[in-house]
């Protein structure tokens, strides 16, 4: 979608500029959109993030002005403070407005409870989007045209791919999968720096070539059109030593129903957010 579908008359209007809003505002910048087509509010930003909005010829807010209608209604706010946060907005939703959330377990419910009925997109990015190597999950209930659709989707794809899910508790099981899982990539790399480390290495060595593996073999996967089972088959040689890990790592006591498990207790978590 052009960047002239965004307006000042119709503007963005992203609630929150942490982490989350200040990577997902630095890549609607890059990919076009105009600052003149973006409302920042956020009480207390950061000065970085201060210097990208003036730059950008953004506009920032502590608070929202009643008379303001968005085009795009962007929530990048913690869960915790949502029911703070939510009520004084209601008067940004107009007909035209379209919702979108990327506060895990907020269900849409939860939202129309706080805002009326509207055109709304649950979506859960993950952290990655802060170097624009995201995935997000998105789901959009039936009031949201296909031009919305195709605006949100242009707002949301700067931080990398989108995939759109049939049903709204389909979020719940992204959240546990890509939303929650850059953490366990993470947790992946203390686990081999510390096994690693058992084997004689020097801790610091230990973390240095953990860290590269896991982000070399991220960018082959990223970069290569095999399936990830071939790559991984790509890498073992029979009766070699990366067979003998996998034969402990793929027993069936092995990563897969730590995994399953793993995944279940974060939907169940997200499920538990959402009341």
């Amino acid at each position: 979608m052009p960047a002239n579908a965004f307006s000042s008359k119709n503007p963005v209007v992203l609630i929150g500029a942490g982490n989350m809003g200040g990577a997902m505002l630095s890549g609607w910048l890059k990919s076009g959109v105009p600052g003149s087509a973006v409302v920042v509010v956020d009480p207390g930003p950061s000065q970085a993030m201060l210097t990208t909005i003036g730059e950008a010829g953004a506009t920032h807010l502590t608070a929202l002005p009643a008379k303001l209608k968005a085009g795009v209604l962007f929530l990048a706010v913690k869960p915790q403070v949502m029911e703070t946060v939510l009520p004084p907005l209601k008067s940004a939703v107009g007909p035209e407005t379209v919702v979108v959330s990327v506060a895990a377990g907020k269900t849409l419910g939860f939202l129309e409870k706080h805002l009326g009925q509207a055109a709304m997109v649950r979506a859960m990015p993950n952290t990655p989007a802060m170097v624009g190597r995201g995935v997000t999950g998105a789901f959009a209930n039936a009031a949201v045209s296909g031009e919305q659709r195709e605006r949100v989707h242009a707002l949301l794809k700067v931080s990398g791919p989108v995939e759109w899910v049939p049903e709204e508790a389909d979020i719940d099981a992204v959240t546990a999968l890509s939303g929650s899982g850059p953490a366990y990539v993470f947790y992946l790399v203390e686990c081999m720096a510390e096994a690693g480390r058992k084997l004689g290495l020097q801790a610091d060595l230990a973390m240095r070539l953990a860290r590269e593996t896991v982000a070399g073999a991220g960018e082959l996967l990223h970069q290569s059109p095999d399936e990830a089972s071939r790559l991984r088959q790509n890498v073992t040689s029979p009766g070699g030593t990366t067979a003998a890990a996998l034969a402990v790592l793929m027993a069936d006591d092995g990563m897969q129903p730590l995994f399953d498990a793993a995944l279940a207790a974060a939907r169940k978590r997200a499920e538990e957010l959402a009341g």
